[in-house]
């Protein structure tokens, strides 16, 4: 079908100094000015660097930044539109959800406030290209008589594609029998503890902990001890001491953005946890969780990437690329664990989702889940900086926050306690504080927040009201947004 107008663009009369940042600023400009509107087909590059005479690799440059930036979209085979869904301020919300807020904001009914302790922003999903991926998974399992019992470690398909993205992205050189799928990473935390060797030892968990993790481990009966924290991690030496003390089976831990302080265990640390664990025979669990979110340097290499890393148990999710709702995380480990685990997902559901596990593969094959990935880190490093920039505007010298260097989530350390009523108004919000991630007593000072989910807009109104909360004042009305 064509097109009734053809979109034309100047750049000659831009002040920016190279060609790609001239048209890169008019093409975002013309969208927010609204003369490009929501789905617009741009011109192909070929004709657009010969309407501008310009090199036709700028001009693709120039797209692949806008799709990365949320600003455009590619549909195969069709062309490149200006994306249904804009960065930031133009998010959409269902029609339904929106009439609700009109008569009451989230922001002011605390009530209902979600809770996020760091989850992306289901808003932002694809879903055109899911429901893509989906309709091509459904006709591929038809097509090839797949519904009925498949393999309970997870579809070849997806297995081979996540050995790939792990060889590739992570240093990790790993056969498809290593690889199992499971219904995301608290399935895979609790599998591995299952398939610990020593049922009889305890599991070491960092001071402070993720605590459902916990819930796993002593569902299966394991004891569960702490090992202190310190800047960079795990302390050597205190987990020294229980070794001394204990039978100990495994250490869990989330070395690439602690869970809940977000540090980033260094190599050194990463290399003598490794030493302890060939020396001493325990295994590492090692919850890799939101790996592909890292913003300031590259990703550290997982621990199961390292040498010495043969007692290794890697869990990974790709919920946290898209949504919790997307049930779908990995196992990383030997044969024999694999094996065991595999035993176990046969007693429990037989095996995941087909569809789901076929739909992700292709995603994964055709490069939308990396495309996706780096979108989505230009926007939430976006919102991570503006929630930096708001807790300093906000609180000043009161708070203490650690950049955090990836992730979705920050931790703040506040000057004073809370107090009872405090702690109680937090909860309301559903805000975690300190003490529940801890197994012995806290300093009540610390609060756990998630930036990823939220506009910019949201952030500030959130903090404002944590302000409100905190130090008794009155937040303006005018600041609150509906979630």
């Amino acid at each position: 079908m064509l097109r009734p107008w053809q979109v034309h663009f100047r750049i000659d009369e831009r002040e920016e100094k190279t060609v790609f940042l001239k048209l890169t600023n008019l093409i975002s400009q013309e969208i927010l000015s609204g003369r490009l509107g929501q789905g617009t087909m741009l011109p192909g590059s070929r004709s657009l660097s010969k309407e501008l005479g310009i090199n036709r690799k700028t001009v693709q440059a120039v797209y692949e930044e806008l799709e990365a930036q949320g600003w455009l979209v590619t549909r195969p085979r069709k062309g490149t539109f200006v994306a249904d869904i804009l960065p930031e301020s133009s998010i959409e919300i269902e029609p339904a959800f929106e009439q609700i807020e009109q008569e009451k904001s989230l922001i002011q009914s605390t009530a209902v406030y979600p809770h996020n302790d760091g989850v992306p922003d289901p808003r932002l999903i694809p879903y055109e290209l899911f429901s893509r991926a989906y309709r091509h998974a459904l006709i591929k399992i038809t097509q090839n008589q797949y519904m009925g019992y498949g393999d309970p470690r997870g579809m070849i398909e997806l297995r081979q594609a996540l050995r790939q993205m792990l060889s590739m992205e992570r240093f990790m050189n790993v056969a498809e029998d290593e690889i199992c799928i499971v219904r995301g990473s608290q399935m895979g935390i609790f599998l591995a503890s299952r398939a610990l060797p020593n049922r009889q030892g305890v599991i070491v968990v960092e001071e402070l902990y993720y605590p459902s993790a916990v819930k796993a481990f002593q569902s299966n009966d394991f004891q569960v001890v702490s090992v202190k924290l310190g800047e960079q991690g795990i302390v050597i030496e205190d987990l020294e001491r229980i070794l001394k003390e204990h039978s100990v089976a495994a250490i869990y831990t989330t070395p690439h953005h602690q869970y809940p302080t977000t540090v980033t265990m260094p190599m050194n640390r990463r290399l003598q946890l490794l030493e302890l664990s060939k020396k001493w025979g325990f295994y590492i669990i090692e919850d890799d969780y939101d790996h592909e979110f890292h913003y300031d340097s590259r990703p550290m290499p997982p621990l199961a990437s390292l040498p010495h890393s043969e007692l290794v148990i890697h869990v990974g999710s790709l919920s946290k690329v898209f949504a919790p709702g997307i049930r779908l995380g990995y196992i990383v480990a030997s044969s024999p664990v694999i094996q065991s685990i595999t035993e176990d997902i046969l007693l429990i559901d037989r095996q995941g989702n087909s569809i789901t596990e076929l739909a992700l593969a292709d995603l994964m094959h055709r490069g939308e889940i990396k495309r996706h990935i780096r979108k989505m880190k230009k926007i939430y490093q976006l919102r991570r900086d503006h929630v930096l920039a708001e807790f300093q505007r906000v609180f000043a010298e009161t708070v203490q926050i650690q950049s955090p260097a990836g992730g979705m989530a920050l931790w703040a350390k506040f000057q004073k306690p809370f107090t009872q009523d405090q702690l109680i108004q937090l909860k309301d919000l559903n805000i975690d504080t300190e003490h529940k991630f801890k197994q012995n007593e806290s300093s009540n000072r610390c609060i756990r927040l998630g930036f990823a989910a939220l506009s910019e807009k949201e952030i500030t109104a959130l903090i404002e009201k944590l302000n409100e909360i905190l130090n008794k004042r009155t937040v303006n009305s005018s600041s609150a947004v509906s979630f």
